[in-house]
């Protein structure tokens, strides 16, 4: 797990992490969490998404579940603190979707999940 900058505590980004993965059943994998300014978040979003303007999240996934040997390698979440109401559920979002869960095409259970695990972190 690498935690690249300081908008949340390395201990609550690394629990969020641990609590979102271990849901999907994923028991060790890394993941990193980047919080970054607007400006980096845009330039994220138009070149990975073809969206203008900021978001609060986006993740970007390494594996794909598949069989490997050792740890996952789950990926990246990048965090845009300015555009975020709450820093602790962005980590959790992002890492399920790293896991693979989709709330744009499930039936509500990714956004179910991820507010379990974010009352589990207060």
């Amino acid at each position: 797990m690498e935690v690249i900058g300081t908008a949340l505590d390395e201990a609550q980004v690394r629990r969020a992490c641990e609590l979102a993965a271990a849901s999907a059943g994923v028991a060790d994998g890394h993941v990193a969490v980047e919080f970054v300014d607007a400006a980096r978040i845009v330039e994220l979003n138009t070149a990975y998404r073809a969206k203008d303007g900021p978001t609060d999240v986006l993740s970007f996934p390494v594996d794909d579940g598949g069989p490997v040997r050792g740890p996952r390698e789950l990926g990246d979440v990048v965090i845009c603190a300015e555009h975020t109401e709450d820093l602790l559920e962005a980590v959790v979002h992002g890492v399920l979707h790293l896991t693979g869960m989709d709330h744009e095409i499930d039936d509500g259970e990714m956004l179910a999940v991820q507010a379990e695990i974010v009352s589990w972190l207060r």
